[in-house]
């Protein structure tokens, strides 16, 4: 590394920018033009003294506007080092390009930057600038991005999930599987108007977020004023259907979605006044029209890239092949389905395009309103973020993603999520503190309105209109990042397809040295040249099986039919191989575990501080703020009259039997100003009096102003009601006991609250508490409008629980323990209790009677001390006796952690959290995001993870799983690869059997393909060594026949019925399947050769002659023997490879396969026998009059049958068996395995009631 050179330290430049280069003799460059910064992401470059940036000069992009997009093949970040190059237009080398790179090394006009990969040392930069730009027509380099990836979001090495990245990994270096890409930059010019001039954005967005040409302070004022006329070009790319746009700000292409990243609510509710023309026509530029556009290629274009794919391009070269040999019948036939196949394969491509693009695409009409007052109905691929939208009330699918202003939405976001309950929307918060809330589509998911969704009605507030915001237009939005994810799936990292490459390889090699043996043998013969050249390609065509990876897709098809029938629909088939690999499924609780519909158990009140008895009937609860809460604090909204919500809040209002009452559109307002003095969003009315207990006369309904919806991260909702004559409102709220308990005033909660919420949650109820607080400063519907969530759930009163039983479904418990006999891991995930999962996870014997739990309790850290950990044995039922230490529970021993805790540890704990998530079963009180992350974490630990959720709140996790399973009622999801009608959890363990059965049918095909190719490969070379060959029909027969049906039936063997504890093997490059390869091969070599040398003993024998070659010396005695023989080993084989137990049913079941071998078999021996006259003719087979000799040759055959299974056998029981207990020895790859192991050597951990403190070193261990 020369003098003042400094390696590049994140690894990668985010942002490249190409350089206009000169020739010799060119006008030296003008001083000050404008420099852009090589790398963002890290200080490599800089001077020591003084630390300032280097800097490399690009060319002026206003001359030259609107080039078109260029995408670069994908790059793994596994490489040590690449070049980055692209062609310059011009014929001399760009010798003064690059001063990295020396003349010689791109003689041909190639310029480029040496780069390096994840992290490595390879790339270095200068310390002085590179040479400046001369605007030159005759040589200039397009402008390109590298590394696609939202430079905005700069998680790095705190990522939530990874805590065994490295420290300086920079994620933002990667998109987000890990890949880089290239894409080029392309330039629009701006109007007057632009992004950072609108009225409501806020002063530093407004200093040219997106311009080209602001430089920085440190800048002379001659190159400002020199890139004046440059502060309105717009420079971004396109990639995956999203919009980068280069933000000056940032110094990095961000989404266009980062734009708007910051806009607080009260910013959102200014943009009700809609925008103006101008504004609107910039935004356009910038965003791009608001379409999710699937791309669709033509027939045309899809048969050049089919027709370039490697398996047709061989298929090709082989059929010139075959007709050069005169093999006219196998070339015609191999061309015909080639073609059939190609035509299928196109049809059926084009076919899922068009319909995801059908599915993907929307465009409607819609009402917007202008900054000039007026409203016109535009097409919705117009709108642009801050467009105000007037929503119709019949209801519409949503086709952006917007913010609710006013009014609220009944919206079914079943197409997003699976949930099939409808959801309430509200509108933003506004005013008082809300109002410099940051907006965030996540946090205000209960006020968004998502794009795909369906507004199934729209209630507008009294005097009012629907009104939203458009916050994200395209692929920005909800839907288009799911339609992306389908178009752009999560790349399946499965060590299996990438084996089955080095074999096809491994293959190839193997027809290298047959084709030098094969020359050497046809040169000895004194064969002609060209024939030698073409029965030496021929080989390579019989040893490389064209059709192996779609035969190897057969187990996956037959799969995917299977589980549909079952009602379990497959959205990715490569997915189906990865659950038979399936290590630990993670559950959901509520409506995956437990029913999702909750019957109200009872309430418990308070009476002088103090709890009182249950009640079970919650119509005999007095007039008071404690009914008032039951009667009000809901979400529930009337749909044609019926009440719809969440199915909690239906159980709690039907208990009560108060009726809820809603101003239809056609019916006016409601009576709110009779009764309360004010407008009202709705009425609670009480039952009528004769449903009414005796002494229990309600008659005053009370009227809800407000509601708060229900948040996962907040875990509580709250409404605004009044009562009839009062002044004043009232607030009530209802949620998380702990969250409700923390909001109440102190002296309000009663000192045994802990006492008695454990009581019932530890029996398994669901446990919601109650408060409320007088609103003296909300009299009317519109002062209710205007109070913030923050100041009105504050100083509650505590009122009592709310009891209800979470019943489980009857399929779990059966499930679970099948689950864990079969040595796969069950964990719980949810948003509940901590004692209530504990006691569902003991009824679900996911925790078994005689086992252990143990709390982690982890506390994030105070002023004066560190954060802390502590262990501590949950309490045990009556009766049991507490163990006086770890090492006499046998190690049945769960951990149960809550999401703080969770919080805590990845901070503060990482050293410790990969042990504590071996042993962990309980996680409770986890949001969204943080099981999310736990997915993460735990495929960390090396765990193939299982995520099965009802799709509410468990997106992310079912996405992040290697295999996700969604239970809903819709026939299939996005929100995960596959997707259960039936809402029960027994479809874990089908789609696990169905998996190792898919793994096993694909190792079986595998081998069998590669066993078949090595069956012809060494008759071909014996029949090559006597100059003959197989005939024309023979091929036939072996490939079409016999082969093609075969490898397509075995796949029709179902799986087993019962899931065992042993897994299929997951690698091809393995001892047994190696071992299995390999032994067979020896197996039908020694067949081949002995029937043979047989033949050629027999006293009736005839030589051939050698100056002859085939097909002129057909038929033969050599070639008829081998064809009997090697047709037999074509079926034997696959016998052998269809292996029933313990992963798939026997091979009797798969009764059309049986049929098939039968009818082969009972061919090949007729064949054998008593071939006829047409048959004998067609296949070019020799009269062979010595019957003993054929039925020797039948007796050979059945010794090969048995030879191979006592082989596979073997393998199968012996040798495992032996691997096995040698592998006990050694230390397994995976790493959770290695850690069970650590655990089981250390009996005393966890370290009971005794805290840990964190260290500098726990912090950052595992980053």
């Amino acid at each position: 590394m020369g003098a003042g050179e400094k390696t590049h330290s994140c690894g990668l430049g985010v942002v490249w920018e190409s350089l206009q280069c000169w020739q010799d003799g060119r006008e030296a460059p003008q001083k000050g033009s404008e420099p852009v910064e090589l790398c963002t992401h890290c200080t490599a470059g800089r001077s020591n003294s003084k630390q300032k940036r280097i800097k490399t000069h690009f060319p002026s992009v206003s001359q030259h506007p609107g080039e078109e997009e260029w995408t670069g093949r994908k790059t793994s970040m596994k490489s040590t080092a690449g070049w980055l190059a692209w062609r310059c237009p011009s014929a001399a080398p760009c010798a003064s390009f690059c001063p990295l790179v020396p003349p010689a090394v791109h003689p041909l006009g190639f310029c480029g930057l040496w780069i390096g990969f994840g992290g490595t040392s390879a790339p270095v930069f200068p310390s002085v600038p590179l040479p400046a730009v001369w605007h030159s027509s005759q040589c200039h380099h397009n402008t390109f991005a590298f590394c696609i990836a939202d430079s905005s979001k700069l998680l790095g090495s705190r990522r939530p999930g990874y805590g065994t990245l490295q420290h300086d990994t920079d994620t933002s270096c990667m998109d987000r599987f890990g890949q880089c890409f290239t894409a080029r930059v392309q330039t629009e010019m701006l109007g007057e108007s632009s992004l950072e001039h609108h009225p409501r954005a806020r002063l530093e967005d407004r200093k040219s977020s997106i311009a080209v040409g602001v430089a920085d302070e440190e800048e002379s004022r001659d190159t400002i004023r020199l890139h004046q006329e440059e502060h309105n070009v717009l420079r971004y790319y396109l990639f995956e259907g999203l919009r980068y746009v280069w933000m000056e700000r940032r110094q990095a292409y961000c989404r266009v979605s980062a734009l708007d990243e910051g806009w607080t609510c009260a910013e959102l509710h200014l943009c009700r006044a809609g925008l103006g023309q101008q504004d609107h026509s910039s935004r356009r530029k910038i965003y791009g029209p608001n379409l999710i556009e699937v791309p669709v290629k033509s027939y045309a274009k899809l048969l050049v890239e089919e027709v370039l794919n490697p398996f047709y391009i061989f298929q090709v070269l082989s059929i010139v092949l075959w007709v050069c040999d005169a093999y006219y019948y196998y070339a015609a036939c191999i061309f015909l389905i080639s073609t059939i196949s190609l035509g299928l394969s196109l049809y059926e491509t084009r076919k899922q395009s068009t319909t995801l693009r059908n599915m993907a695409r929307m465009s409607i009409s819609i009402r917007v309103r202008r900054a000039d007052g007026e409203e016109a109905m535009v097409s919705s691929a117009e709108l642009v973020p801050g467009d105000c939208i007037s929503l119709p009330l019949d209801g519409v699918l949503v086709p952006c993603d917007a913010a609710l202003l006013t009014g609220e939405c009944m919206v079914n976001e079943s197409m997003l999520t699976g949930e099939s309950v409808p959801v309430l929307k509200t509108p933003l918060p506004d005013g008082g503190g809300a109002a410099g809330t940051i907006y965030n589509p996540k946090e205000h998911q209960r006020h968004t309105l998502f794009c795909g969704t369906h507004i199934i009605q729209a209630r507008p507030y009294v005097g009012q209109e629907v009104l939203a915001v458009v916050t994200r237009t395209g692929f920005c939005t909800a839907k288009g990042d799911l339609i992306s994810s389908i178009l752009y799936p999560k790349p399946v990292t499965f060590k299996f397809y990438k084996d089955a490459v080095k074999f096809v390889l491994f293959l190839a090699v193997l027809a290298f040295i047959g084709t030098l043996y094969s020359i050497l043998i046809m040169m000895k013969n004194q064969v002609p040249v060209g024939q030698i050249i073409i029965r030496a390609l021929d080989l390579i065509t019989v040893i490389v099986p064209p059709a192996l990876p779609a035969a190897m897709t057969v187990g996956s098809i037959y799969a995917q039919n299977r589980l549909k029938k079952r009602g379990i629909f497959c959205i990715s088939p490569p997915r189906i191989n990865l659950c038979g690999k399936i290590r630990l499924v993670c559950f959901d609780k509520t409506g995956t575990l437990t029913e999702e519909g909750l019957d109200v158990w009872g309430v418990i009140s308070l009476e002088d501080g103090r709890f009182m008895p249950i009640i079970h009937e919650l119509r005999r609860l007095p007039a008071g703020p404690l009914l008032h809460a039951l009667a009000t604090c809901h979400s529930i909204t009337l749909l044609q009259g019926q009440p719809v919500g969440d199915p909690v809040d239906l159980k709690m209002m039907e208990s009560t039997g108060w009726r809820l009452e809603m101003a239809e559109e056609d019916e006016g307002e409601l009576p709110g100003l009779q009764w309360f003095g004010t407008k009202v969003l709705a009425m609670m009315n009480p039952p009528p009096e004769e449903e009414q207990p005796p002494g229990r006369k309600h008659r005053s309904p009370v009227g809800i102003l407000r509601r708060f919806p229900f948040s996962s991260s907040l875990q509580r909702m709250s409404v605004l009601a009044k009562l009839p004559g009062d002044d004043a409102a009232w607030l009530y709220i209802k949620g998380a006991p702990e969250v409700v308990a923390s909001l109440c005033s102190t002296e309000t909660v009663p000192a045994d609250f802990s006492q008695v919420l454990r009581h019932y949650t530890a029996d398994g109820f669901r446990v919601l508490a109650l408060a409320c607080r007088p609103m003296s400063t909300v009299r009317s519907f519109e002062d209710a409008l205007q109070l913030t969530r923050d100041v009105a759930e504050s100083s509650l009163t505590f009122l009592g629980f709310l009891v209800m039983k979470n019943v489980l479904k009857m399929e779990s418990a059966p499930v679970i323990t099948l689950l864990r006999n079969a040595g796969v891991r069950p964990v719980m995930v949810t948003g509940d209790n901590m004692l209530t999962a504990v006691n569902v996870a003991r009824s679900c014997c996911m925790v078994g009677p005689n086992e252990r739990v143990v709390f982690v309790t982890a506390s994030p850290p105070g002023r004066d001390q560190p954060a802390s950990l502590k262990f501590i044995p949950a309490e045990l039922s009556q009766g049991e006796k507490q163990p006086e230490d770890a090492q006499q529970w046998d190690g049945c021993l769960h951990l149960a952690l809550n999401g703080k805790s969770f919080a805590v540890l990845q901070e503060h704990f990482a050293d410790l959290l990969p042990k504590i998530l071996v042993r962990a079963t309980v996680f409770a009180r986890m949001s969204p995001e943080q099981k999310t992350q736990l997915v993460c974490s735990l495929q960390e630990l090396d765990y193939c993870v299982g995520m099965c959720g009802d799709g509410a709140n468990d997106c992310g996790a079912l996405k992040a799983a290697d295999v996700g399973i969604s239970l809903s009622e819709a026939e299939a999801s996005v929100a995960s690869p596959f997707t259960s009608c039936h809402a029960n959890i027994e479809c874990v363990p089908t789609v696990i059997r169905e998996g190792r059965c898919s793994l096993v049918t694909s190792f079986g095909v595998f081998k069998y393909m590669a066993l078949y190719s090595l069956v012809q490969f060494v008759s071909v070379l014996l029949l090559y060594t006597i100059n003959t060959n197989l005939s024309d029909f023979q091929f036939l027969f072996f490939d079409l026949i016999i082969t093609t049906t075969v490898a397509v039936l075995m796949g029709r063997t179902g799986p087993a019925r019962e899931l065992g504890v042993r897994r299929p093997q997951g690698a091809l490059i393995s001892i047994p399947v190696l071992g299995s390869l390999l032994l067979q091969t020896a197996l039908l070599i020694t067949v081949q050769v002995l029937s043979y040398f047989i033949t050629v003993s027999q006293s009736w024998y005839v030589p051939l002659n050698s100056t002859v070659t085939a097909p002129q010396n057909l038929p033969n005695y050599e070639n008829t023997v081998l064809f009997c023989i090697t047709g037999f080993q074509y079926l034997i084989l696959a016998v052998a490879m269809s292996k029933g137990y313990p992963f798939r049913e026997p091979l009797y079941t798969n009764v059309l396969f049986l049929v098939v071998l039968v009818l082969l078999f009972g061919l090949l021996i007729w064949l054998t026998l008593y071939p006829l006259g047409f048959p004998k003719t067609l296949l070019k087979l020799q009269d062979i009059d010595d019957l003993n000799f054929k039925l020797l040759l039948l007796g050979i055959a059945t010794l090969n049958f048995f030879a191979a299974f006592v082989l596979e056998t073997a393998l199968d029981y012996g040798l495992l068996g032996c691997l096995r207990k040698l592998r006990q020895k050694k230390a397994s790859s995976k790493l959770f395995k290695r850690l069970e192991k650590d655990l089981s050597q250390q009996p005393s951990w966890p370290p009971l009631n005794e805290p840990l403190f964190a260290t500098p070193r726990m912090s950052i261990a595992v980053r």
